[in-house]
């Protein structure tokens, strides 16, 4: 393990912060007033969060990282697909045709989630195999993508199914959930083995079902992928009377097509810098000028990248990505679900190396990659924002007096349609420089702070970049495990005293390279 050790070393020599007095090189100026308030800060980014397959959070492991990111990012809701599958148990029916209901693994899962301060944002799908019509199936756990054989049976299903919340539960609990009908029926025979036609006939019965329950409870869709089909809901609802509460849908940001399970046609990056938040403002203005305007909208699922075999999800370049989206969507959106919060995540079955491009926030071990640390760092905003033209930067300060400073650097440096993500993120791609960003917060109360620094970046929580320098492993040590796991730990780089005397003012210049981020945490003693 000397190898390792040196590694430890050499990635603590390459960790640096600095504050210097002047530079040529500055290219950023970010100046905050105090006491200039924007307003409360609009936190849409950890309303909601994804996971892969409802039958997944029965396992030890994926409870203790949800339980972590609980923590550490403070996500209020949580969606995956599988909740009505057959490995969840739920519906047979009896040789005569009659329905069988059976909500025991749904319990233990939902029981877990509300112990931690998790509410389910709850998709409904796949259909029972007892209840579909057909036998078209989807991903290694075989998620039956067709309609019901019976759409009467389907809806006194969703109805048993919600009166079982409501017993559960309670009211009260259950009319703050939401209830999302299916998954991306638009991708056909992909998602759903139907028509948009059928779809719609699917979304009525589901929302009769739910709403016998109580007519409060919140119903939506269409849950569809590239933003599509928004203002097609709207104007079936609209046109045939059927309650809609809200419109979801989803986004990533790479070229081709919609699903990749095994990455094997590659992705490319796209060089839009609207990618994702173009769609999500779009979504907002069909909204806007649609017979629901004030609908709530819900980004479901988001990320770089659709496929869980893409690089860019456990590059250094991911947190910055996650935080330019969110800064560009701003308040147009209720939630949007990063998709999802870890690598125990099998559609394409298991999988067999540690870092394998996994949608996850971290990785199968538990070790947290660059972009967990994009929301555990807008998890330490206070709840005010702060004035600031800055378009990559968010400051905020909280009810004690402290300062958070959020800032980062987005630079999308993949050569383009040349070159698949697949190839370029799995190389060594050190930061270049960006120079300098000067820092200026003025009207500060006067007194003593402590100044704590944290930083992602090119070998700084970036346990991918120490990974490939390992050689890639297979499979990890228990050792190799820890070495990650302390080489993204999420301490402060820096920590120190500032006096903020008479003229109230706080300045300092922060190196900045590629996709850096950095928060600045002022903390009044």
């Amino acid at each position: 393990m000397k190898f390792n050790y040196y590694l430890v070393s050499l990635f603590t020599f390459c960790i640096s912060f600095q504050m210097v007095a002047q530079s040529s090189n500055e290219v950023r100026k970010i100046n905050i007033d105090y006491t200039h308030e924007e307003g409360t800060l609009n936190t849409m980014f950890k309303a909601c969060i994804g996971a892969g397959r409802a039958n997944e959070g029965l396992r030890a492991d994926w409870q203790e990282q949800l339980a972590m990111v609980k923590n550490d990012c403070d996500f209020k809701y949580i969606r995956m697909h599988g909740l009505l599958s057959d490995d969840m148990g739920v519906y047979k029916e009896d040789e005569e045709g009659n329905p069988m209901y059976n909500y025991q693994y749904i319990d233990v899962l939902y029981d877990y989630l509300l112990s931690i301060g998790i509410k389910p944002f709850v998709e409904l799908g796949f259909m029972p195999e007892s209840l579909a019509s057909g036998d078209k199936t989807i991903f290694w756990w075989r998620g039956n993508i067709t309609p019901p054989k019976d759409y009467n049976k389907w809806k006194d299903f969703i109805q048993n199914l919600t009166t079982h919340f409501t017993e559960r539960y309670g009211v009260q609990e259950v009319k703050t959930w939401y209830f999302e009908v299916w998954n991306e029926p638009n991708l056909k025979d992909v998602f759903w083995y139907g028509t948009q036609e059928e779809y719609f006939k699917l979304y009525k019965y589901t929302v009769e079902g739910i709403k016998n329950v109580n007519h409060e409870y919140k119903v939506g869709g269409p849950a569809t992928a590239g933003a599509a089909w928004v203002e097609e809901m709207i104007d079936y609802c609209d046109k045939n009377e059927v309650p809609i509460d809200f419109i979801s849908t989803h986004s990533y940001g790479v070229k081709h097509g919609y699903l990749d399970e095994f990455g094997t046609s590659g992705t490319i990056l796209d060089k839009n810098e609207w990618s994702v938040s173009g769609d999500v403002l779009n979504s907002r203005k069909q909204i806007r000028e649609s017979a629901f305007p004030n609908l709530e909208l819900h980004y479901t699922e988001w990320s770089s990248s659709y496929t869980p075999s893409d690089p860019i999800h456990d590059s250094y370049h991911e947190a910055a990505f996650i935080l330019q989206k969110i800064k560009q969507v701003d308040t147009s959106v209720n939630s949007m679900s990063y998709w999802v919060f870890t690598d125990i995540f099998e559609e394409a079955g298991p999988r067999f190396t540690p870092f394998h491009g996994g949608f996850g926030l971290l990785n199968t071990q538990g070790i947290k990659k660059s972009a967990y640390y994009a929301y555990e760092f807008l998890n330490n905003l206070g709840a005010i924002e702060l004035e600031n033209k800055d378009v990559e930067s968010i400051a905020c300060k909280n009810s004690d007096g402290d300062v958070q400073l959020l800032v980062w650097d987005f630079t999308n440096t993949h050569p383009g349609d040349t070159e698949l993500n697949q190839t370029y993120y799995t190389q060594d791609l050190p930061a270049q420089s960006k120079g300098f960003i000067s820092v200026e917060i003025s009207n500060l109360p006067k007194g003593t702070y402590t100044l704590e620094t944290y930083k992602v970046g090119y070998k700084v929580n970036d346990p991918y970049t120490l990974y490939m320098a390992m050689g890639s492993p297979n499979q990890l040590t228990k050792q190799q495990v820890t070495l990650l796991k302390e080489n993204s730990n999420g301490l402060p780089i820096n920590t120190q005293v500032v006096e903020i005397s008479d003229d109230l003012t706080y300045k300092s210049k922060i190196a900045i390279r590629e996709n850096d981020v950095y928060l600045l945490k002022l903390t009044h003693l």
